[in-house]
């Protein structure tokens, strides 16, 4: 009555499957690992999140042209 034996595992596992379907539990797992990817980013130093994005940002960059057009100059009087 203590533990339970892996073909008790086995029939809740069977029953959840049944309940709620092979594809919301896949989307679950994609949620639920993103999430934890989210997490471990948000645990990192600041200074390690700088680096990082000036890193991808600069490979980004490199070896393209940007282009673009002024329309209109405008002053900032002080």
């Amino acid at each position: 009555m203590g533990s339970f034996s892996i073909w008790h595992w086995l029939i809740v596992l069977l029953v959840v499957v049944l309940v709620f379907g092979t594809k919301k539990l896949g989307n679950l797992g994609k949620d639920v690992g993103s999430a934890i990817k989210g997490f471990k980013e948000g645990m990192k130093p600041e200074d390690d999140k700088a680096g990082a994005a000036t890193a991808s940002a600069t490979q980004q960059i490199h070896g393209q042209t940007i282009e673009g057009e002024v329309k209109s100059k405008t002053e900032t009087k002080v």
